[in-house]
């Protein structure tokens, strides 16, 4: 027996039915309402007509939100390793100014 669940989404008001685990029915529906929102906001703009279309710019603007994320996500780990590294330089000189001379 399979452990997933048939859960139905909505997505630009049409129903989709989708396999979830239980303990990820959350963040699904999550996603269904964040591109239901994209999705919406592309068609409002009336730029881009047609359902597939809509759908392909939402999908592209939600890829390039996440490939920011990782990046910033990358950058912010590198700053991280950067300021570990020079808090370690900063103990030491500061525990070797701490010792008396001569030690």
């Amino acid at each position: 027996m399979s452990n997933t669940d048939t859960v139905t989404i909505r997505v630009l008001d049409k129903e989709y039915q989708v396999h979830c685990p239980p303990d990820e029915q959350g963040a699904l529906a999550q996603s269904a309402r964040l591109l239901d929102t994209r999705m919406r906001d592309i068609r409002k703009s009336g730029n881009v007509i047609g359902l597939e279309r809509i759908a392909v710019m939402a999908a592209l603007n939600l890829a390039y939100d996440l490939m920011t994320a990782e990046s910033r996500s990358r950058t912010d780990d590198s700053n991280l390793r950067e300021l570990k590294r020079l808090d370690r330089k900063l103990a030491k000189v500061l525990n070797d100014l701490e010792r008396p001379a001569g030690e």
